[in-house]
C-alpha cells in the first residue's frame, strides 16, 4: 500500500488502464474514467474551501491531504484531489502546492517543477493556435479576420509582469505587420479550462474548436475550428487529458490534474479526476480556490452541473493568522496573538459561513493550528461558530498527517450523512449582470455591480454573437470579499466595478473582471524562485 501502482489495484484498476508517467505517477486512461463513471452509486463529494487568505495561504492542499489520509485510517476508502501546481506561484510568493509537513503528495519536486508535462502540453497547444491565428492573417486572411480584433494571446507558465502587453511582428513585412498583444499565465489559458472541463476526447475537440479567437471584419466570430486548429491542439492534449495518480506521504492515493487558477478561471481539479474518484472510492476531496466566494462558487455553479453531482460536505479551511490579517493586523504580525483583532476579522468568517449556508451543503469549519496560536483565541473561534450552529475541529495536518485529522475526517462522515446537498445559487438561463449582482450582493457583501464602458461594449458584442449563455466566472482578487485587495474584514456597501468581459466559448461560460485583476501575475521583491537549487547529487533543494 503506498505506491501508485498498489493504489491503483486499490482503486480496482486494471494494469491496462494504467500507464507509468515518470517518477512515482501514474497516468488512468480516459475510458478507464468512463467506463469507472457510468457505473451506479459512487462515493460522497467533500469540497474543501476557506475564509479569506492572506497571500501565503491558509492550508487548503494541507487539510485536504491530511483529511484523506484520516478518512482512510478511519477505514473509508478516500482520495485526494487536487490541481497540478503551476510554475507561477512556485517560482513567485505562494512556493509548491504539494502541501508541507508530514501533510504532502509525493514526489513533491517533481510535482511541483512540471510534473507529467501538461501545463506544458496546454502551453504548447494554446500558443499553436496564436501562432495558426498570425499564419492565416500572413498567408491572405481568407477569413477576412479584422487584425484589432483578434482576441487569442499567447501563454507562458511563468510570472512575466513584462509580457502583459507587447506588439508581435516587426512591421517590416507588409504580411506581418506590427501588432498589439499580450500573454496570460498558461493556468488562465482558456485550453486549461477546456481540459478541466472535457469529459473525453469528443469533447475536449468540439470544446477547443468552439474557442473564440477573432471577428471578421463583419463583427461574426472566428473560432479555433475555422482555422482547422482542434485536430493538432487535441493531438499535443492527448495524454495530458489522462488523469495523474499519485500517493500522499501517508499512503493514500490522490489524483493531480489540471491546473486553473482560482482567482481568474474557476478554480479546481479536471472533471475526470473527480469522476475517477467519485467512482472508486467511498469519499471524494477536492480543493477549490482561494475562499468561498470564488472557489466554492464556482465549484458549485459551474463544475457541479457538468458533474451532474452537488456536494454533500462543505469543509472552511480557517486560521487565527487571517483572522488577524482580516481584524487589521500586518502580515508581518500576524503569527502573534492578538485578540482584538482577531474579534474583528470573526466578521470575515461570518460572511464565508453566510455563503456556504446560500451554497447548501454541510459545513465544518477546519482550524489548521500553527505553533503559536492562543488558546483563548481558539476558545473564541469555537464560540463564534457555536452560535452559528457550526462545528469546529482542529486540524493538525501538518505536524501529524492524517493522524491530525481523525476527528476531522469523523466529523465529516456523519455530515456526509445528514442529506444536504449544494445547489446553485441561481436558476439556470439567469443572464449574465443578474447572476454577477446576486454574486455581489449575497457572497461579496456588496451593494451591487456598475459595469465600465469597456466591459459594457464587451456584453454587447458577446450578446450580438449569441456568445453570452451559461454561468459567469468571475475573476478578483483573493485577499478580499470585495474587489479591492486593500478591504479586509467583511466590507459593505460597495458597488463591484467590472472593468471588462471576455468568452471562454470551449468552457461554455463568460469571463467578468472585477477591479484590478492581471491575468499575467508578476513576481514579487524576493521571488521564491531565488531560494530553489540543485545539490550535486540531483536533489531539489528550497522548494516552498
Amino acid at each position: 500500500m503506498g505506491t501508485p501502482e498498489a493504489l491503483a489495484a486499490g482503486l480496482g484498476l486494471a494494469r491496462d488502464e494504467v500507464r507509468a508517467a515518470g517518477r512515482g505517477a501514474l497516468k488512468v486512461s480516459v475510458a478507464a474514467v468512463r467506463d469507472r463513471a457510468s457505473r451506479p452509486g459512487g462515493g460522497r463529494l467533500v469540497l474543501v474551501t476557506g475564509m479569506t487568505p492572506t497571500k501565503h495561504g491558509e492550508g487548503k492542499t494541507v487539510t485536504v491531504i491530511g483529511l484523506t489520509e484520516g478518512l482512510t485510517r478511519r477505514g473509508a476508502r478516500a482520495v485526494a484531489c487536487l490541481r497540478q501546481p503551476s510554475l507561477g506561484p512556485v517560482f513567485g510568493v505562494k512556493g509548491g502546492a504539494t502541501g508541507g509537513g508530514r501533510a504532502t503528495v509525493e514526489p513533491a519536486a517533481t510535482i511541483n517543477l512540471g510534473f507529467t508535462g501538461d501545463i506544458h502540453a496546454v502551453a504548447e497547444a494554446h500558443n499553436l493556435l496564436a501562432s495558426l491565428v498570425d499564419n492565416h492573417l500572413y498567408h491572405g486572411n481568407a477569413l477576412d479576420i479584422e487584425r484589432s480584433r483578434v482576441l487569442w494571446p499567447r501563454t507562458l507558465d511563468v510570472e512575466d509582469r513584462a509580457l502583459r502587453h507587447v506588439v508581435t511582428g516587426t512591421g517590416v513585412d507588409p504580411r506581418q505587420p506590427a501588432q498589439e498583444s499580450s500573454f496570460v499565465i498558461t493556468a488562465a489559458s482558456e485550453v486549461m479550462v477546456v481540459l478541466a472541463l472535457a469529459r473525453d476526447y469528443a469533447d475536449l475537440k468540439t470544446r477547443l474548436g468552439r474557442i473564440l479567437v477573432a471577428y471578421r471584419g463583419d463583427g461574426s466570430p472566428v473560432r479555433a475550428a475555422d482555422l482547422h486548429a482542434t485536430g493538432a491542439m487535441t493531438a499535443v492534449l492527448r495524454d495530458a487529458l489522462e488523469p495523474n495518480l499519485v500517493a500522499t506521504g501517508g499512503g493514500a492515493p490522490a489524483i493531480i490534474h489540471t491546473g486553473p487558477f482560482g482567482n481568474l478561471a474557476h478554480g479546481t481539479t479536471s472533471r475526470l479526476a473527480i469522476e475517477l474518484a467519485l467512482a472508486t472510492a467511498d469519499y471524494c476531496v477536492v480543493e477549490a480556490g482561494f475562499a468561498t466566494e470564488l472557489g466554492a462558487e464556482k465549484f458549485v455553479d459551474i463544475v457541479t452541473p457538468v458533474l451532474g453531482r452537488d456536494v454533500d460536505v462543505a469543509v472552511l479551511v480557517v486560521t487565527l493568522r487571517s483572522l488577524r490579517v482580516q481584524g487589521g493586523v500586518s502580515d508581518a504580525d500576524a503569527l502573534l496573538p492578538a485578540p482584538q483583532a482577531l474579534e474583528r476579522g470573526l466578521a470575515n468568517l461570518e460572511q464565508h459561513l453566510a455563503n456556504l449556508a446560500a451554497l447548501g451543503p454541510a459545513t465544518v469549519v477546519a482550524l489548521n493550528r500553527f505553533p503559536g496560536d492562543s488558546p483563548e483565541e481558539v476558545e473564541r473561534l469555537v464560540a463564534f461558530c457555536r452560535e452559528r450552529e457550526v462545528g469546529v475541529v482542529g486540524s493538525g495536518a501538518y505536524e501529524q498527517g492524517g493522524d491530525g485529522c481523525l476527528e476531522l475526517a469523523a466529523q465529516v462522515e456523519e455530515l456526509s450523512r445528514s442529506g444536504r446537498r449544494s445547489h446553485p445559487l441561481y436558476p439556470a438561463g439567469t443572464p449574465v449582470p443578474q447572476q454577477l449582482d446576486l454574486i455581489v450582493r449575497q457572497l461579496y457583501g456588496g451593494a451591487g455591480v456598475r459595469l465600465l464602458d469597456e466591459a459594457t461594449v464587451d456584453l454587447r458584442e458577446l450578446l450580438a454573437v449569441g456568445e453570452i449563455a451559461g454561468p459567469v466566472c468571475v475573476a478578483k482578487t483573493p485577499l478580499s470579499l470585495s474587489d479591492d485587495a486593500k478591504q479586509r474584514g467583511r466590507p459593505t456597501g460597495f458597488v463591484a466595478q467590472v472593468h471588462r468581459f471576455s468568452r471562454s466559448a470551449g468552457a461554455g461560460f463568460t469571463v467578468a473582471y472585477l477591479g484590478a485583476i492581471e491575468t499575467m501575475p508578476g513576481l514579487p521583491a524576493r521571488p521564491a524562485a531565488e531560494q530553489i537549487d540543485v545539490r550535486d547529487d540531483g536533489e531539489i533543494t528550497g522548494l516552498q
